[in-house]
């Protein structure tokens, strides 16, 4: 089963992007954020066509997360267990079993400065991810978190630790909310292949940070770890940052389980 997640910054800015992309990758489950769409404006039909069936929770001009699958999509759930809640009513998270594998795509609050109140809705935020995986998910089953986490994991994540220090995404605190999910039972399968630093998920659309290497690894795919040990391969797809019209400033995250 090949699994993507990719942030698409406004999906209907990027649909016929994420339609060629499908086409050209073929994943089986796609886990989308920042879909910036209301649920009656999501192109469900567009991805029936091409074979997926989909499950989106959205808001309009933000947020709004969707899971697509071509494996089967059952028991779709929007916000977190064990009563579907819904923290501010943001669009940040949904749920669906896909060909026998639990897949929950995420959009984590960006959290802008760590003096911001937004700071301190990420960490609860990923509090209540973390209750739900308590409350929905056993580390035995076959279980998929994947999306935009908005937090490098560790230093090899960041182009520039020095440029980042006092800013989100790398605080103690988040990182160690993000440890927290892998204490569960959680593996970083993109780190089960690539040791090495530099390779980056996002960059900043100013200063030509994506052809400068001036990124951050932010987008996860984070399984159980006997389905972790079935990974086969993962990769950022590069491709998918490059070109016209204007790319997502993320790339998507691909793994391939066997």
């Amino acid at each position: 089963m090949r699994v993507a997640t990719w942030n698409v910054n406004s999906l209907g800015a990027r649909l016929e992007r994420v339609e060629a992309w499908l086409a050209e990758v073929e994943p089986d489950v796609v886990c989308l954020q920042e879909t910036k769409l209301a649920d009656d404006a999501f192109p469900s039909l567009t991805f029936s066509a091409l074979g997926y069936e989909s499950f989106h929770h959205g808001q309009g001009r933000w947020n709004g997360v969707a899971v697509l699958s071509r494996v089967g999509l059952e028991a779709p759930a929007a916000g977190f267990s064990p009563d579907d809640v819904v923290p501010r009513d943001e669009a940040r998270i949904v749920s669906a079993t896909c060909g026998g594998v639990r897949v929950v795509s995420v959009y984590v609050p960006n959290g802008r400065s760590p003096d911001h109140e937004q700071y301190q809705f990420k960490l609860e935020w990923l509090a209540a991810l973390r209750g739900h995986l308590d409350a929905a998910c056993r580390p035995t089953a076959d279980l998929l978190v994947c999306g935009d986490f908005n937090i490098a994991p560790d230093d090899r994540d960041v182009y520039d630790p020095a440029k980042f220090v006092g800013s989100t995404h790398v605080t103690p605190a988040e990182r160690s909310a993000l440890d927290g999910l892998l204490e569960w039972g959680l593996v970083d399968v993109f780190r089960r292949h690539h040791d090495e630093a530099g390779l980056y998920s996002w960059w900043d659309y100013r200063a030509g940070d994506f052809h400068q290497g001036r990124g951050l690894r932010i987008d996860l795919v984070l399984a159980t770890p006997a389905l972790a040990e079935k990974a086969v391969w993962s990769l950022v797809d590069r491709n998918a940052r490059k070109g016209k019209p204007t790319p997502s400033d993320h790339a998507p995250v691909i793994v391939e389980f066997g």
